[in-house]
């Protein structure tokens, strides 16, 4: 559906009262006109340091450095997506979540998760009526509790079984949602037959798909997944995510392996923080998933030659979601070996005792890259070097990449170019210099994370011209961030840079007092965002100057006098407005 407008969430925030909110999930503790408790954020176990203020509806941790609003708290708190923290509030005071203008033009699918519920509960209706499914099962060592948390299900041989289960629902629906599938005849049957089904859910519980696996020496491939559909996308989605954040309030790691048997045999093991990819290799996407709900993953394959195909094209897609913090590393089962069989014989410790062990990711990738090259050797040197390059200039810039760029000077002895792509991120690089902010960029900050929406009211050229600047401060990080995410809050805000040592300036600025109508504000904010851009290019012509001085270029002159132009232009701009 169509976006949520900010002006409802901005009501729905100012209608709820943080402190019911938390007090739900923490113990509060009134102390003077705020309430303090244990902060569950961090390892906060004697001195109550998370302060929760009712009159700024704010809530804030002195230990760990973590604040935010009620929408930001059940982010955080209950591993809630955007949408669903927004649902979830404003169930709570009865309201039902608006969509902008334009969401008519977007599909609704909600006849398709209704589908998908209903051939879930059949399969799973199917399974109690089949000795050799459950027999099946519990020779894999499920018990009936682990079925159902997991709603597996059975599908029974017949060529029209789910047509017949959900009669009312045309053949057009059923083929939409992946149920049933063609021939090259035009002949229509049931995708899934003789086969134990596992449902797939998105985060929010509902059956988007479904995974089949054969038994009892069933034909066909092992596991057959839904066709990709409206609702279903298998390089996005995890099987067992929404069971895991459903068992652990916490999640300190996820465990990514490849088969839906494995989720289930490691949770009926004690085991409830295993997920896996759907038929398909870890994608970026997954991993920008997963790094949403832990700082740690670990990816567990076979230690054959596919399983270390695997892990290495799920290395290559995870470099560009390593930031700072994240970590990722490897472990590769014994020949013959999968997690189920795994964990039965060595059982729950002897498992987590092999995640212990785990490869860290850096690790692997020199491993890999440097395996047959001679160290000592020149011009095995100089090819690690150029196996390493792109792959560390795909990791974000921050410790991690440092250290990676170490490594392989270490190893090789070549130093690395240490230029921006290998220096700390922008939100971190202004760790030690956010208190060097000039006077105009504190003040638009102050605005900025006061009403976030102000960026929407520049000029598009003035947008394009904001985020085209090369070098910035603070105030440039915030505003790119809010330029991919339109629907940033100052909650989401804070929690992004939540972590940070410039978090602490931004809630500082975000509580200065501004005595402004809201139009006075904004004038002020375009009018500053056009001094800020000037003074940016001025001190980049100055820059360019003194290089060109030094080392004429063509391109560099051309770029210098654009610049140049564009000034007396805003300086024309600026004598109209003036008469």
């Amino acid at each position: 559906m169509g976006r949520i407008p900010q002006s409802f969430i901005n009501d729905l925030l100012a209608r709820v009262d943080i402190v019911d909110i938390i007090d739900v999930r923490l113990t509060l503790k009134k102390t003077g006109k705020n309430y303090q408790a244990l902060c569950p954020f961090h390892d906060d176990k004697k001195t109550p340091s998370f302060s929760v203020s009712p009159d700024k509806q704010f809530y804030h941790c002195f230990g760990c450095g973590v604040s935010g609003t009620a929408l930001t708290f059940l982010m955080e708190h209950d591993h809630l997506e955007f949408v669903e923290a927004v649902e979830n509030l404003a169930g709570l005071i009865g309201l039902e979540v608006p969509r902008e203008a334009g969401a008519s033009r977007v599909r609704d699918n909600s006849n398709l998760y209704e589908i998908l519920s209903r051939a879930a509960q059949y399969f799973r209706e199917s399974l109690k009526t089949s000795p050799e499914a459950v027999n099946y099962l519990k020779n894999r060592g499920l018990t009936g509790e682990v079925a159902r948390d997991f709603g597996i299900g059975y599908a029974p041989e017949g060529w029209d079984s789910i047509a017949q289960a959900i009669p009312d629902v045309s053949e057009k629906l059923l083929l939409e949602a992946g149920l049933l599938t063609s021939n090259d005849k035009g002949r229509v049957y049931d995708r899934f037959r003789e086969r134990i089904i596992f449902p797939i859910k998105d985060t929010r519980g509902r059956v988007i798909g479904f995974g089949g696996r054969i038994f009892d020496g069933g034909s066909g491939p092992k596991y057959l997944n839904s066709p990709e559909t409206p609702v279903f996308h298998k390089g996005r989605e995890l099987y067992g995510l929404f069971e895991v954040r459903k068992a652990l309030r916490h999640i300190d790691k996820l465990v990514v392996v490849e088969g839906y048997m494995d989720v289930a045999a490691l949770a009926q093991a004690g085991i409830a923080n295993a997920v896996a990819t759907l038929g398909t290799a870890s994608t970026e996407e997954h991993f920008h998933k997963l790094f949403r709900y832990t700082q740690e993953v670990v990816c567990c394959f076979d230690g054959d030659s596919a399983g270390r195909k695997a892990a290495w094209r799920a290395l290559e897609n995870a470099l560009a979601s390593l930031t700072e913090g994240r970590q990722l590393k490897f472990v590769f089962l014994p020949d013959g070996e999968d997690p189920d069989t795994l964990v039965r014989a060595r059982g729950r410790q002897g498992f987590i005792d092999l995640l212990d062990a785990a490869l860290p990711a850096i690790e692997y990738l020199f491993e890999q890259l440097g395996d047959g090259l001679m160290m000592q050797n020149l011009d095995d040197q100089a090819r690690l070097a150029s196996l390493a390059m792109p792959h560390i200039d795909r990791v974000p810039r921050g410790i991690l990449k440092d250290l990676m760029l170490n490594r392989l000077q270490s190893l090789t002895g070549f130093v690395p170019q240490r230029d921006k792509s290998s220096s700390p991120p922008p939100s971190r690089s202004h760790n030690v210099n956010s208190s060097r902010l000039s006077p105009l960029s504190k003040r638009l900050l102050t605005y900025l994370l006061k009403k976030p929406e102000l960026y929407q009211t520049l000029s598009v050229d003035k947008r394009c011209e904001l985020i085209a600047q090369d070098e910035g401060d603070l105030f440039l990080d915030i505003v790119k961030y809010i330029d991919e995410n339109p629907e940033a809050d100052t909650a989401l805000l804070l929690g992004r840079w939540s972590g940070d040592t410039a978090h602490g300036e931004l809630v500082g600025l975000f509580e200065r007092r501004v005595d402004l109508a809201e139009g006075a504000m904004q004038a002020e904010f375009v009018e500053g965002v056009a001094r800020y851009i000037a003074g940016a290019n001025s001190a980049l012509r100055r820059r360019l100057l003194a290089e060109i001085k030094e080392e004429p270029s063509t391109e560099k002159l051309k770029r210098f006098w654009a610049l140049k132009q564009q000034s007396h232009e805003d300086l024309a701009d600026n004598d109209d407005q003036g008469n």
